[in-house]
């Protein structure tokens, strides 16, 4: 039988649970967490709620990618999947989140009521969309083995500013959409990688400045508890144990770089050695890992089941 969470402090020490940013959502992903009927019952409250319901069913259609859609429907489907283990799992060290996922992380750690958490992604979206005002489109490109030296001059050259930093060598970067092609290529050109990504807004650079402040005014009226464990803050790779921690960074996090490498760092620290992505998507237990390979990584998109995903973590953690 799967182990009850909290029962044995040395597993509680040796999980970290991983919520995914924008990218990988999908038209199913919403399928695995209703085998759960508890999840399928809070899925079923979002779509009769008149704020959540439309816009969770967009986010399985066309319009999935679009950022007003993608990060409430991503919040809605990692919220929906942990609604369906978390009883039958051990309690987690730590739980980090990539962009839109530390906004699902604090909904992970019990820190914020798992409605307002889909709520408040809806309006951040929309925050970070009025800054794209005067018609001038953004972008992103991931770029990755860029020759030491080489990543600052040709951002600078595009208008561009880093945005999620991943790796020694890799990063996400965000400007006008107007030169991310011609950055893409000159990275190629200098002998790294790069790929252009579909998200319309520069998240995490100064281009988003002016959502920063309506944004954390919204969270200061949230209902906030304390987090049942810690989350880890993506601008200072810190733990946050508390609201006035979690309301002076999370707002900040979307015009200032993340710092997602020492957070993969900071999960070694805490001594994690199992790592479970929430999904949509395995883009973060690749990248963890990748950079530490003793950690068994694993995302909830690779199995068939709940209960493949529990004896996974069961094994693991015994």
């Amino acid at each position: 039988m799967p182990r009850a969470r909290g029962n044995d402090a040395l597993m509680a020490g040796r999980l970290a649970i991983l919520c995914p940013g924008q990218g990988a959502q999908h038209p199913a992903m919403f399928d695995m967490a209703r085998l759960d009927p508890a999840a399928s019952r809070l899925l079923e409250e979002w779509s009769a709620d008149p704020a959540l319901g439309a816009t969770l069913h967009a986010g399985l259609g066309e319009e999935r990618f679009t950022n007003r859609i993608a990060q409430p429907a991503i919040v809605a489907a990692t919220l929906a999947m942990w609604h369906a283990l978390q009883a039958t799992i051990a309690t987690p060290a730590l739980v980090a989140g990539y962009s839109i996922g530390e906004l699902s992380a604090y909904g992970v750690a019990g820190a914020l009521a798992p409605a307002d958490v889909v709520k408040l992604a809806i309006e951040r979206a929309r925050l970070m969309d009025a800054c794209v005002t005067d018609g001038a489109e953004q972008g992103m490109v991931a770029l990755s083995g860029m020759p030491s030296g080489s990543v600052d001059a040709l951002l600078a050259g595009a208008g561009f500013y880093p945005a999620i930093v991943t790796g020694d060598d890799a990063l996400v970067a965000g400007g006008p959409a107007a030169q991310r092609d011609a950055l893409a290529s000159a990275a190629i050109t200098a002998g790294g990688h790069a790929t252009v990504l579909p998200v319309a807004v520069a998240s995490h650079t100064p281009l988003l400045a002016d959502a920063v402040a309506p944004f954390a005014a919204l969270l200061a009226e949230a209902h906030w508890r304390a987090p049942a464990f810690p989350v880890l803050s993506g601008i200072s790779a810190e733990s946050v144990f508390d609201a006035r921690k979690a309301l002076a960074e999370l707002p900040r996090q979307i015009a200032e770089p993340i710092r997602w490498r020492e957070c993969m760092d900071a999960i070694t620290e805490a001594g994690v050695t199992v790592a479970l992505e929430l999904g949509p998507g395995a883009a973060l237990s690749k990248m963890l890992q990748s950079r530490n390979p003793n950690i068994a990584c694993r995302s909830v998109t690779e199995f068939r089941t709940l209960d493949g995903i529990r004896a996974w973590l069961q094994r693991q953690l015994d």
